[in-house]
């Protein structure tokens, strides 16, 4: 069966051109005019990967792709805009881009794209993938549920709901504990793509993580200049 995308892209003409060429290379393809279509459709049916148009009426792509976040943390999503501002790019990236493509571009680019985002997707699972739970000093963090829970000294529990991305990043800050988490790893894992907006993008997350791990002081995400992050949880043992 030939994978499902979802293009949603107002300009009537560039969307059935795109489409054609899709569908020219086996994808099943379903075309919409505006995020509201857009939204309605993938409620209806199920997705391999979406391609959204960010500037778009009655529901820009920004907002669909917050809309279809809430619902699905997985399903790859690619922007296509032509806005190029830095700004712009790590707004998608925060929302939980998988890509960002700036018109006008190529189309064979953009396959080779969609083929590399199709193929993580799907590849073989981790086998730390099984680690659902961890402790992190005077933390919980459950990844399923992205809820990480401070306990503090009376018995008081104070919870936080992290974003996709933000679980996806302390899972692997957890699983390198007290090592050296390589950016580029931690890149091409979550952001699919080591570049300068993906680690621009990065950097914004682990600030973010730095403020929920912030209520224990024995707890401290360190940059490693040149190589990455280091997740120390100090002892508090005598």
């Amino acid at each position: 069966m030939n994978q499902k995308i979802l293009l949603v892209e107002d300009d009537p003409n560039f969307g059935d051109v795109l489409r054609s060429y899709l569908e020219m290379n086996d994808y099943d393809v379903k075309l919409a005019t505006d995020g509201v279509a857009g939204l309605e459709a993938y409620r209806k049916e199920k997705f391999d990967l979406c391609i959204f148009d960010v500037m778009m009426p009655k529901k820009d792509g920004f907002t669909l792709a917050k809309d279809i976040r809430e619902k699905d943390s997985e399903v790859p999503i690619i922007f296509l805009t032509a806005k190029t501002m830095k700004e712009d790019v790590l707004q998608g990236f925060k929302i939980g881009a998988d890509d960002y493509i700036s018109k006008p571009f190529n189309s064979e680019e953009l396959l080779y794209r969609i083929q590399a985002i199709m193929k993580r997707s799907q590849s073989k699972p981790d086998p730390n993938e099984e680690i659902k739970e961890f402790e992190i000093g005077k933390y919980h963090f459950n990844y399923p549920l992205r809820i990480l829970t401070y306990n503090g000294e009376d018995g008081e529990q104070e919870k936080d709901k992290l974003s996709p991305k933000e679980a996806q990043l302390l899972r692997m800050f957890c699983l390198y504990m007290n090592d050296i988490l390589p950016r580029s790893e931690a890149l091409t894992k979550i952001w699919n793509e080591d570049n300068y907006f993906t680690a621009r993008s990065m950097d914004v997350f682990v600030t973010k993580l730095r403020k929920y791990l912030k209520r224990d002081a024995n707890i401290e995400i360190v940059n490693i200049h040149g190589n990455g992050f280091q997740l120390l949880v100090r002892s508090t043992e005598a």
